[in-house]
This record gives structure tokens, C-alpha cells and sequence, in this order.
């Protein structure tokens, strides 16, 4: 199995959302990544990015949430460009792996008519709640017309244990992670936003944007026991790992 690091925009908030001790006024630029993993029985993306539109217009998809989180990817920077950069094409994707339902983590969903979206069910139980748009879900993200297999526990993938999906929930109901083992390069947990920083790992910083910080301590005391073990952690919007990490064509295997 290969894994590619691919680029899914990139955005600019407030340090504090992520390390609440920043001052108010002080900005961190966060990179978005998604993750092909190309397996022998299909290709599977895990998460969509942000949607090209953003870039240029924001606030027509996100409304008042284009505030808080700014775009400043270029035009190209988007995973639909990153695939072809590959010589794959949305229809090429056999799964999308949602973490969550966020825009920074679903917003290319459209673009994979083909593919078969997973997510957690409590993630999509809160996405389809009263109020959902309040908490950060956009229909426009995450609401297609493809099949959804919402699952409710740990779940390999394809059998043999190379992906395995496992619920990491506390950022939001239902964040999912997932374990990627590669023959040469190692294991691998993508995290997404149960850990977006280093330091919230690290320093066990939990970011304002939590909705259950008794659920996203739990997950983090897993995702310690999976590095323990020798898993390389992929945070979700880490900008000094990103800069570390073999991207596009240069993969993992």
C-alpha cells in the first residue's frame, strides 16, 4: 500500500482556537491535509479539504464561520489538483474517509460521485442536528447524494489490518481516526483534529474548539498508547510537521 500526503488548502485563525494561553489578536497559518491511501483493493481518501470556492469567495459556502477561519491557500492548492497531480481523477476513488464533518475536512466531498463516504454515525447524527450550521456543519460539505456507511466502532477496512478506522471522538461527537500500516515506512495514525497541534498532544493543550474535552482526553491518552507502540502521529493541521512530510508524489509504502 502507498500513502500520499496531499495538499487541501490552507487557513489562517486565531492561535488561541488551538493553544487558548495565545494572545487574542495573534494568528497561526494551519496547513489541510488529506491522505491517499492506495491499496490493492481501492483507493481510499481520507478527508476532502477545503472546497476550491473558498479560496476566492468563502463566505458565500461558510457565511459568518469565514471570519473565523480565513483561506489562503492559491487557487491549485486543493485536493482535486493534488490527485491529477497523480494522474487520478475524483471517479479513481473508491472511499472517502470523513474524520469529521467539519468544511476544513469534507468540503471536496461533491467531487466524489464514485466512492462510498464513511463516517462515524454520531457524526452524522450532529450534522444533520437543529443546529448543526451553529457547530460548523455546511449541508453544502457533506450532504451529496453518494452512498454513507456510518459506522459505530473500530472497523478494518479491507481485512488484513493495513486500515484500520477507529473512533477518536471529542472534537467533535463522532472524529474518527485512522491506523495505516506500510511495509517499509512503518505505522502510521491519522488523527485530524482529535489532535491538530504537536503541543496538544504534547502538552496536553486542549483547543477552544472541543465540544467534549472529557471525550478528547480519553482519545488522547489512546492515541499516546498507539505512539508508545512506534506509530508515527499525522496531526491534523500541524504546520511544522507538515514542512517534515513527504507530500504528493513523494509517498509512504
Amino acid at each position: 500500500m502507498k500513502m500520499h500526503i496531499l495538499n487541501g488548502g490552507r487557513l489562517r485563525m486565531r492561535k488561541s482556537v488551538y493553544l487558548p494561553g495565545a494572545d487574542r489578536a495573534e494568528t497561526i497559518d494551519l496547513p489541510v491535509s488529506c491522505v491517499l491511501l492506495r491499496h490493492a483493493q481501492g483507493n481510499v481518501l481520507f478527508d476532502t479539504g477545503c472546497h476550491p470556492s473558498t479560496v476566492e469567495d468563502a463566505a458565500s459556502r461558510w457565511g459568518t464561520m469565514a471570519k473565523a477561519m480565513v483561506p489562503i491557500g492559491a487557487p491549485h492548492e486543493n485536493v482535486i489538483s493534488g490527485l491529477a497531480e497523480l494522474g487520478i481523477t475524483p471517479d479513481d476513488v473508491d472511499v472517502v474517509v470523513n474524520s469529521h464533518f467539519h468544511s476544513d475536512h469534507c468540503g471536496c466531498n461533491e467531487f466524489f460521485r464514485s466512492a462510498t463516504v464513511i463516517c462515524h454515525a454520531k457524526e452524522l447524527e450532529a450534522a444533520q442536528g437543529a443546529d448543526a450550521v451553529q457547530r460548523g456543519y455546511i449541508p453544502a460539505d457533506w450532504q451529496h447524494p453518494m452512498p454513507t456507511d456510518a459506522i459505530e466502532a473500530q472497523r478494518d477496512l479491507f481485512g488484513d489490518g493495513r486500515l484500520v478506522l477507529l473512533p477518536l471522538p471529542g472534537h467533535t461527537p463522532g472524529t474518527l481516526g485512522a491506523m495505516v500500516g506500510l511495509d517499509r515506512d512503518g505505522s502510521f495514525l491519522l488523527t485530524a483534529d482529535a489532535v491538530a497541534l504537536r503541543a496538544n498532544l504534547d502538552q496536553e493543550i486542549m483547543p477552544r474548539n472541543t465540544w467534549n474535552p472529557d471525550a478528547a482526553t480519553q482519545s488522547l491518552q489512546e492515541i499516546r498508547k498507539i505512539q508508545a507502540a512506534g506509530a508515527t502521529v499525522l496531526f491534523g493541521h500541524d504546520a511544522q510537521q507538515w514542512d517534515e512530510l513527504r507530500k504528493g508524489a513523494k509517498f509512504y509504502e
